[in-house]
């Protein structure tokens, strides 16, 4: 482990709770915690067939840039990344991008239509309008947005401050 301020390796760990780990660099005597994650030993088989390890982090940069300008908390996308990582572990060995992009987009339309629809035009590739269109529709039916219950992935139910439509802010 290197230490995050130096770059010392000669670091020793102080407290363990679950999957943190709470640390002291022997070097410049600063503090800092790790979280211990499960490695990911999948295969993403590409649409032109190349095989890619699955990599979370890519994963989470991607549905970043999906909810840019959006009302996403950073804690909903690291939640979704989670929920999918967890969900391409459970499908074995090797899975194909395009479930994983089912997956965000699935995922994202939950948190915020919008963003969805934003991760869908550059997944999706859409040709013209038309096809657009129809993303909108099928998002609009598949997503239900829940009522007075918590999603799968954290959010909190809507209060008197927001919209029906969840994370958006009323307009005057």
């Amino acid at each position: 482990m290197h230490c995050p301020f130096c770059g010392s390796t000669s670091t020793r760990v102080l407290e363990t709770r679950g999957a943190r780990r709470r640390r002291e660099c022997g070097g410049c005597g600063n503090r800092f915690t790790t979280l211990e994650r499960v490695e990911s030993a999948v295969d993403v088989v590409k649409r032109d067939g190349r095989r890619e390890r699955f990599d979370r982090q890519k994963l989470l940069s991607g549905l970043r840039r999906a909810a840019g300008g959006r009302p996403v908390r950073e804690e909903q996308l690291e939640a979704l990344t989670e929920d999918i990582a967890a969900a391409v572990r459970r499908r074995g060995p090797e899975t194909r991008a395009e479930e994983v992009g089912e997956l965000a987009l699935q995922g994202l339309a939950r948190i915020d239509p919008v963003t969805g629809i934003q991760f869908a035009s550059v997944y999706r590739r859409f040709e013209d309008l038309d096809e657009l269109e129809a993303e909108v529709r099928r998002l609009r039916d598949a997503v239900a947005v829940p009522s007075d219950h918590e999603s799968s992935i954290g959010l909190s139910p809507t209060d008197s401050s927001t919209d029906r439509r969840r994370g958006h802010a009323r307009q005057p």
